[in-house]
């Protein structure tokens, strides 16, 4: 299963980078792989979602319900999908205070399969992985340096 980690340092606060990526309806403002996330659950610290990314690569949408679980004492936020497109999809997000600012880093377990395209396209798309997970950091920053 492909593991992918990337991180990001936003010169801002850490509680405001933090509130920035607690409140995912709004990234389809400023993420272009994001069509859409619905919250349809909230309990104190988990939040289920409903999401709808695209891969202009493949003119696809992917779908999944996304269960996230905020720990606002530690200042991480753990999530996994709870149905959908992936085979499976799990990660970490921590926050830590960094040279006067945050540092944003990202854990990713995924896994994805298309059966009959085989290892190349499984190479193709850890590509396109990172790369939607550098895109997020780096609209993350954007909004907090704002």
């Amino acid at each position: 299963m492909p593991k992918v980690e990337v991180s990001v340092w936003i010169n801002a606060p850490r509680d405001k980078v933090y509130a920035i990526c607690k409140d995912s309806p709004t990234f389809p403002d400023y993420m272009k792989d994001v069509k859409s996330v619905e919250r349809i659950e909230e309990d104190g610290s988990r939040v289920v979602s409903d999401w709808v990314g695209i891969v202009p690569t493949f003119g696809l949408k992917i779908r999944w319900r996304q269960e996230d679980l905020w720990d606002d004492s530690t200042y991480t936020c753990r999530f996994k999908q709870l149905q959908g497109d992936y085979d499976m999809l799990e990660g970490l997000w921590t926050f830590s205070e960094e040279n006067g600012g945050c540092r944003l880093a990202t854990s990713l377990d995924y896994e994805y399969n298309v059966p009959t395209l085989g290892p190349l396209v499984k190479k193709v798309i850890h590509g396109i992985v990172v790369k939607n997970l550098e895109s997020m950091n780096a609209a993350f920053k954007v909004r907090a340096e704002a």
